[in-house]
């Protein structure tokens, strides 16, 4: 990362300023990064606490590990002054973390599509190809994401999940911890017979309808449109109802095959297991209103071929 520092934040510290204006690290972290000598002001190393000042230069390299490989295939569905819609493929972070930092979507639309300033409205997960909203400046990314958190926002996925999907569903319940599962991360969807979340229980609180869209076999393409969004909601609701998302390591048909993933020993049983290197998750369509003018929009993007593979 390279950064010129304008006017308005001469004055600020280092490690706030980046905190603030890089927000993948937290002060913390950016502190304990330009401690290590990670972060260079004007090409030479500087502490967490010195005041920047208008056109010095701040140059962070990570750790000089290498990046994994992924897929930075981005393409344009939508842009104007104020947002960006892209279509991201089913192997590209959305934010550095971690080892990625240049391969991800933050990265290729800072380097190749000519975002100074992304902010990544709908965050999706490195296996979930589709439809993402990218405000160009902050006023938008507020108006975007109040429209999120007020779940004025419509969002459809297509999934490839195991099984006969037979009839449209509508799944209602409560997402939490799973017990007994290895994997800590991994989340339980509970059904429930209530018409919305009890008392206390209201960040927990997950809806999703479903509609079979077509059946190929022992897959069945199935159409999604969650009304909340709790982490994880989708992946984990199909595997509640027995019908796991193809691809999927962590609510697929085996766990195990995370926990060998993680640890790079996937054996050729797992990948038959799987039917394909990613989750067949895809971030359809997304229904907004323009940031700026309030005008309805709706932005698509066809299923990408591997996922159209699995349909035969």
């Amino acid at each position: 990362m390279r950064h010129t520092v304008r006017r308005e934040h001469s004055g600020s510290a280092l490690a706030a300023f980046l905190a603030t204006r890089f927000p993948y690290h937290c002060l913390a972290e950016w502190a304990a990064l330009a401690d290590g000598g990670a972060v260079l002001v004007n090409g030479a190393p500087a502490r967490p606490d010195l005041e920047l000042g208008e056109n010095d230069v701040v140059l962070y390299s990570p750790d000089g590990a290498a990046e994994p490989a992924v897929d930075r295939a981005v393409s344009v569905l939508y842009e104007d002054r104020d947002i960006m819609v892209v279509a991201k493929s089913g192997n590209l972070p959305a934010h550095p973390a971690g080892r990625y930092f240049r391969n991800t979507l933050w990265g290729v639309l800072r380097e190749d599509l000519g975002v100074e300033e992304p902010s990544i409205i709908n965050r999706l997960d490195r296996e979930t190809s589709g439809v993402t909203l990218v405000a160009r400046h902050s006023a938008a990314a507020r108006a975007c994401r109040r429209q999120f958190d007020d779940r004025s926002v419509t969002k459809t996925y297509l999934a490839v999940a195991e099984g006969d999907f037979a009839a449209p569903a509508r799944a209602r319940g409560y997402m939490g911890p799973c017990p007994g599962s290895a994997i800590r991360k991994k989340r339980r969807f509970e059904p429930s017979a209530a018409d919305g979340p009890g008392p206390g229980r209201e960040a927990q609180w997950a809806d999703t309808e479903f509609f079979p869209e077509e059946r190929r076999g022992a897959l069945t393409l199935v159409r999604a449109v969650p009304r909340t969004g709790r982490l994880h909601q989708i992946r984990a609701t199909l595997l509640a109802l027995g019908r796991p998302v193809a691809g999927d390591k962590l609510y697929g048909l085996d766990e195990g095959v995370f926990l060998r993933f993680v640890e790079d020993r996937l054996t050729r049983s797992d990948a038959a297991l799987m039917r394909l290197g990613r989750q067949a998750l895809h971030a359809a369509e997304l229904s907004f209103l323009h940031p700026a003018d309030g005008r309805p929009m709706t932005v698509a993007a066809p299923l990408p071929a591997d996922l159209r593979g699995l349909l035969g």
